[in-house]
């Protein structure tokens, strides 16, 4: 596939993703504004994370990067009707397993909870309202994995706008439910759990009149032995660890974050929408893209093409995720002061956000770079590297969790809460969330940097020229940016006792201002448009 192709693709997505994202600050903006960050928000975001960790393992994560590559293989060399059969045979496949995860899910909603919040046992209420919440988000995980098929299919016949656009339900749903049904509910966080169940069947619906205007939507059948069914199950099982590290650090940092302060999960969650903005419009949307291209050129047995097709994904991720890092790192106070601090959440919430926020950002490139290197393993079918780079980054993040959580307990608590049990202890200091945000950062840079090692050792990518000029041209465009966003930070100090008038048009102008100077200096340096486009 021609660079053209993808970049179109690449917009496409990026375009709708973009609309996705806003929604989602949205979100989190009315959530904030209704809530705040306390118990009742800490039981939702453990309620809905574990939902959405198995959608992005089974459905974004394992499923896809095993399905794409294996329906394009059939879609290019097979018949209509072996394409139409396969998609009836995974669909009724994977319809069954996940009706039995689901039911499963619902049935030991206690035992998920006080697996994933043992923190929550010491609080009966928020243990129940925990459990209640995983009960009722928990069907979530068959509907938009379902959902995820079809995407997959979309984005194999390089339709890739309405998969992008289909989330924007789920946080149109969101929005609803903190602003309208919850008043009206006794316990009202429980109008969110109602609110991810209504996006599920919605999502699910979105997307299958686009599959059935390909003329491939079929009566779905069990299809566990089925040839093309079973590859697809051999693939995805080490892809099930291995596409997915960074939710399996984040699921894992739930468990150890329930021992913290009251508050700590709402604001690592909230810090976490800053990132998925550059994350998901491009990280994301390049991996997304770029899948189907690698494994039709590996099929093909183009590897020239190959190795263009993987070094525009690179060039393209560092464009962006390398000026994104840096304005969040300048930025982190005024955007959760400006979207956040609001309504129930405090100056002291915004704070103990922005922290998070520092923490995060700064594994910006890695968190993309990997979103583009995994699709050149899983579109070669080797699920296997993949796994040795995520065993290796989940060890570091478990042992970068430890490090960090003691040292800054170790800085920040006073002499009475070094007193009796370190359980104790790390309960009552604020701030020891920052601790898991580092650590998270840290493991995507060990991540990387294995794929790296190991893609490189295999001589599947060579290096098109231009790297050079291209790292001169950021790094100059980034000093430029960073030098004018400190200026408005200057010129502007106070992010927390001005109204939220002043703090958004302020940011504005910084944003605006931050990007402006970026492009300019990227063009001044003799980058063009058709650089996009690549070699």
């Amino acid at each position: 596939m021609k660079s053209p192709s993808m970049l179109r693709g690449l917009l496409s997505f990026s375009s709708m993703t973009m609309v996705s994202r806003v929604l989602g600050l949205i979100r989190d903006i009315s959530m904030s504004h209704v809530f705040g960050a306390n118990a009742a928000t800490d039981a939702f975001v453990i309620a809905f994370r574990i939902p959405n960790f198995m959608r992005r393992l089974f459905a974004e994560g394992s499923f896809s990067t095993a399905f794409v590559p294996v329906f394009t293989e059939v879609k290019q060399t097979g018949s209509r009707e072996e394409l139409k059969e396969l998609l009836a045979r995974v669909s009724g496949t994977l319809s069954g397993v996940l009706l039995l995860v689901t039911a499963l899910g619902m049935i030991f909603a206690p035992q998920v909870a006080s697996m994933f919040a043992p923190g929550a046992l010491d609080n009966p209420h928020k243990f129940d309202l925990t459990t209640d919440l995983v009960r009722l988000t928990f069907p979530f995980i068959f509907f938009v994995s379902l959902n995820a098929l079809s995407a997959g299919v979309l984005n194999s016949f390089h339709h890739f706008a309405l998969p992008a656009l289909a989330p924007v339900i789920l946080n149109v749903c969101m929005i609803a439910g903190a602003l309208w049904l919850a008043p009206r509910l006794q316990v009202p966080i429980m109008a969110m759990g109602w609110a991810v169940l209504v996006a599920g069947v919605l999502q699910w619906m979105f997307l299958l009149p686009a599959v059935r205007g390909l003329g491939l939507l079929q009566r779905p059948r069990w299809g566990w032995k089925h040839p093309q069914v079973r590859r697809i199950m051999t693939l995805m099982v080490p892809t099930l660890f291995g596409s997915s590290v960074a939710q399996l650090n984040l699921l894992l940092d739930t468990v150890v974050i329930s021992y913290l302060v009251t508050g700590s999960q709402t604001w690592l969650w909230q810090s976490t929408r800053f990132l998925e903005l550059p994350l998901g419009v491009f990280g994301v949307a390049l991996g997304t893209v770029i899948l189907p291209a690698l494994s039709r050129h590996h099929v093909g047995t183009d590897r020239a093409g190959f190795s263009r097709a993987l070094d525009w994904g690179l060039r393209i991720t560092l464009l962006i995720a390398l000026p994104a890092m840096l304005a969040l790192l300048v930025l982190a106070e005024p955007m959760v002061a400006t979207f956040f601090q609001n309504g129930n959440f405090s100056a002291f919430d915004a704070r103990m956000a922005s922290l998070s926020v520092l923490a995060l950002s700064a594994g910006l490139p890695a968190y993309a770079l990997v979103k583009v290197l995994l699709p050149a393993f899983y579109a070669r079918q080797d699920t296997r590297t993949p796994v040795r780079a995520g065993v290796a980054a989940l060890v570091a993040n478990m042992l970068f969790n430890g490090v960090f959580i003691a040292l800054l307990f170790e800085l920040w608590a006073t002499p009475a809460q070094k007193q009796g049990s370190w359980i104790d202890g790390i309960a009552q200091v604020p701030g020891l969330h920052v601790g898991l945000a580092i650590a998270s950062s840290l493991s995507s840079y060990v991540n990387f940097a294995l794929l790296w090692h190991w893609l490189r050792r295999e001589g599947v990518y060579q290096r098109l020229p231009g790297w050079s000029r291209h790292w001169l041209r950021l790094g100059v465009a980034c000093v430029a940016m960073v030098a004018v966003l400190l200026a408005g930070r200057w010129l502007w100090p106070d992010w927390t006792h001005v109204a939220v008038l002043a703090r958004l048009w302020h940011l504005m102008v910084l944003v605006v201002a931050g990007a402006v100077t970026y492009v300019a200096a990227l063009f001044a340096l003799g980058f063009r448009l058709r650089d996009l486009r690549g070699a």
